[in-house]
C-alpha cells in the first residue's frame, strides 16, 4: 500500500511511526504457535435448529467461561451453501479439552445465538470477536447487509455489528458502527472489528474499512460513549439496532509491498496499562495466503492510538494440512484469544473449514516485538 494512493488519509491519518514500522517488516516467518487441535462441524450439535450439524464451522471467537477452567467458543457456522448465510453459535467446554486433545475427538452441544434478522445482517452474521466491557460480553461481528448481493450498490455491503450478552444464550443486537456521514457513501465494507475499553473509559473500535479507492485501512476509531449508551438503552427497551458513528479514526499500519491487505485478527491482550498486544492477519500478493504478525498498540487520549512495536517477521502461517487445504486454502484466521498464565491461546479459522486452536508464549512474542520497539 503506497501512501500516495490512499485517498482517505485525510480522514484516516497515519498514527505516529506507522510507516516506519511497515518498512521494518520482512516477508519471512518464525512460527511461534504450537497447534493444539481442531473442532470439526460434524461434532457440533445444534440444539435449537432442526438440522443437527452445521455444514461448516470456522472463524470462532473465544472467551473464558464464567465457571472456573471453562471456555466459551463462538464459531461462525453455515448450514447451506446457496447464499452462504452465516450465523454464530455458542459452545462451552472445559479448558483442559484443548490441552488433552479431547477437542479433536469430542462432541459438543451448541446453540445458535446470533443469526440473520435485520437489514444490517440479513445475508449473514460472520467472524465474531468477543471482548468484555464492565464485565459484560460484547460481540462485534461482520453483518452482511441488504446491499451485499446488489451488484450496482457498492456501499456498506458489510458493517461491524454490535451485540451484547443479556442472559444465558441471549444476545441483544445493539447497533452497527458507521463512519461519519460524509464518508459513508464511499465505504464498500468494514470488517475485522472489535471493541476495547481503555483505562480512562474511552471505547476504541479496531476495524478495517474498505473504501472506494480500493484500499483497505487498518484503523482504530473512538466510539462516542453517549452514542453507545443510547444504542444499548434502546436495544434493552426492545428497539431496533441503530447506527453508532465513530470519530478520530487513525490508520495504525499500512500494508507492506508484498501484501495485498491487512486486517485485525483476535482481540488484543492487555500487557500493561493501555498497551495492547494485537494480532494482525495479512494476505500476501502471490499466493493470497493468510499469515499473522503482532503489534503493540498504546493509547492515550491526547496522542490517540499508535503502534510502538511490530514483529519484523510473521509469527504464524499455514502449515498443518487443515490450514493448507479446505474451502479457502492457505488460511489461518484468528478471531479469538485468551490469556492462560504466561501463554496466549487463540481460536482461528483454518482454511475456512474447521475451528482450530493454538498457543504461544507471550514472552516469545514480546521478544520478537523488542526487535523494533521504540519505547
Amino acid at each position: 500500500m503506497k501512501p500516495e494512493g490512499l485517498r482517505y488519509l485525510e480522514h484516516f491519518p497515519f498514527a505516529e511511526h506507522a510507516v516506519e514500522f511497515t518498512r521494518a517488516r520482512q516477508c519471512e516467518t518464525r512460527d511461534l504457535f504450537h497447534r493444539l487441535g481442531v473442532l470439526t462441524p460434524h461434532r457440533i450439535h445444534l440444539k435449537n435448529h432442526p438440522l443437527a450439524n452445521p455444514l461448516t464451522a470456522f472463524n470462532a471467537a473465544l472467551d473464558l467461561g464464567d465457571e472456573p477452567d471453562t471456555v466459551v467458543l463462538y464459531p461462525r457456522i453455515v448450514i447451506g451453501y446457496f447464499k452462504y448465510a452465516s450465523a454464530i453459535a455458542e459452545v462451552e467446554f472445559p479448558l483442559e479439552d484443548i490441552y488433552t486433545g479431547s477437542i479433536s475427538i469430542s462432541h459438543y452441544p451448541a446453540e445458535i445465538i446470533v443469526y440473520p434478522s435485520t437489514p444490517i445482517d440479513i445475508w449473514g452474521a460472520e467472524d465474531p470477536r468477543v471482548t468484555r466491557i464492565d464485565g459484560v460480553r460484547h460481540m462485534v461481528y461482520v453483518g452482511r447487509t441488504i446491499n451485499y448481493f446488489e451488484a450496482h450498490v457498492r456501499r456498506e455491503r458489510t458493517v461491524p455489528a454490535l451485540a451484547v450478552e443479556d442472559g444465558r444464550h441471549r444476545w441483544l443486537k445493539v447497533g452497527y458502527f458507521t463512519l461519519p456521514d460524509r464518508l459513508r457513501p464511499h465505504l464498500i465494507s468494514d470488517k475485522d472489528a472489535f471493541i476495547v475499553r481503555a483505562s480512562n473509559g474511552d471505547l476504541l473500535l479496531f476495524h478495517r474499512p474498505h473504501m472506494d479507492d480500493e484500499n483497505f485501512y487498518l484503523t482504530i476509531s473512538v466510539v462516542p460513549r453517549r452514542e453507545y449508551e443510547e444504542a444499548l438503552e434502546q436495544a434493552r427497551s426492545g428497539g431496533e439496532p441503530r447506527p453508532i458513528p465513530v470519530r478520530n479514526t487513525r490508520t495504525i499500519l499500512p500494508s507492506a509491498g508484498f501484501e495485498e491487505k491487512l486486517g485485525w485478527a483476535a482481540p488484543p491482550i492487555e500487557v500493561s496499562r493501555d498497551t495492547y498486544l494485537a494480532l494482525v492477519h495479512a494476505v500476501d500478493v502471490r499466493l493470497k495466503r493468510y499469515r499473522v504478525f503482532a503489534t503493540l498498540i498504546r493509547y492515550d487520549r491526547d496522542a490517540g492510538p499508535r503502534p510502538i512495536a511490530v514483529t519484523p517477521r510473521y509469527i504464524m502461517e499455514p502449515r498443518a494440512m487443515y490450514e493448507v487445504y479446505g474451502d479457502r486454502p492457505f488460511t489461518v484466521f484468528p478471531c479469538g484469544a485468551v490469556r492462560h498464565g504466561d501463554r496466549i491461546i487463540i481460536s482461528y479459522g483454518a482454511a475456512d473449514s474447521v475451528v482450530a486452536f493454538a498457543e504461544a508464549r507471550i514472552d516469545d512474542i514480546l521478544a520478537e516485538l523488542d526487535n523494533t520497539r521504540i519505547e
